[in-house]
């Protein structure tokens, strides 16, 4: 004998058929990148470099909380013609990942999967919903070696290069060899974390966040905003280069090398956010713009 009524099980039929595909496509994405994360966790997200990992992992997750029910509440025109082609690609991408090791193309697989599963499942409305979680994605990507090696030693030169003018400019005797400076008695490597790459790429991960979170309706607004995200970071990492060379110039060494250890990535980032929400507020202030909603939730 059914405990359940009747008028219940003819609620909760095309309840369950409506949220099927759902399950699936959850169950299917636990499987194939549960153990991504897992290998991530245990290795590249203990790394100073992509420590960021999780924190993304749980500002995506919020993302997309925030946004299930107008996925889900959007009306079902799948597009499979885009939908299957794009799965297509993103599981292609997936299995060359997995198979040689790379995260980088495993992280970013998930991209056209996720796209590809609104789109089979809802339609394109539902991935206009959910742009800016898909799109977030993108920083949970871990930086190729490739890319970071081109990048990092052109930005080494460029931010010893300024540092030294400005110091020397400011009477100091400091000189310059290559990414080697020379203040007084002390000689400093500007090494590969001092080059600002990752901070450049965490800071573009808060900044568009917070441009979403803000939502401000001036194009010329957004378009400032986004375009000075890495300028600042870079300036951001030229005050922290020179704050290291000043502190071991008249504390020596050994202060030199606590700053480094322990504040030095802590300044960066205080220095460059200052800067970026000083920036909102004058463009706030003379564009004459507020945000269309107090915040996104």
């Amino acid at each position: 004998m059914s405990l359940v009524h009747p008028d219940m099980h003819a609620r909760l039929a095309p309840l369950s058929r409506e949220h099927l595909p759902w399950f699936i496509a959850i169950g299917g994405f636990a499987v194939m990148y549960l153990p991504v994360y897992w290998i991530a966790a245990n290795g590249i997200w203990q790394t100073d470099d992509n420590g960021h990992g999780p924190i993304i992992l749980a500002v995506l997750l919020y993302l997309f909380w925030t946004k299930w029910r107008e996925i889900v509440e959007t009306p079902a025109r799948p597009a499979p013609l885009l939908g299957w082609p794009l799965f297509a690609a993103g599981l292609l991408l997936y299995v060359f990942g997995r198979a040689f090791s790379m995260a980088s193309v495993e992280f970013f697989s998930q991209l056209p999967v996720i796209a590809a599963t609104l789109l089979l499942i809802k339609g394109r409305r539902a991935l206009r919903v959910a742009w800016f979680p898909v799109l977030y994605l993108i920083f949970m990507v871990p930086l190729p070696n490739s890319l970071v090696d081109a990048i990092t030693g052109p930005l080494k030169q460029w931010i010893s290069d300024i540092v030294e003018t400005l110091l020397y400019a400011a009477g100091y005797p400091i000189a310059r060899t290559g990414v080697i400076l020379q203040i007084g008695q002390y000689q400093l490597l500007v090494a590969d974390a001092c080059s600002g790459l990752h901070s450049m790429f965490s800071l573009t991960a808060l900044g568009t966040l917070f441009m979403y979170m803000m939502d401000r309706k001036s194009r010329l607004h957004n378009a400032i905003m986004l375009a000075s995200i890495l300028p600042i970071a870079f300036v951001a990492n030229i005050v922290r280069v020179i704050i290291l060379v000043l502190v071991t110039y008249h504390l020596g060494d050994e202060a030199g090398q606590g700053f480094l250890h322990g504040t030095a990535g802590v300044v960066l980032m205080l220095v460059a956010l200052g800067i970026f929400f000083a920036l909102d507020s004058l463009l706030k202030l003379v564009l004459h713009e507020g945000p269309r909603h107090a915040a996104r939730t």
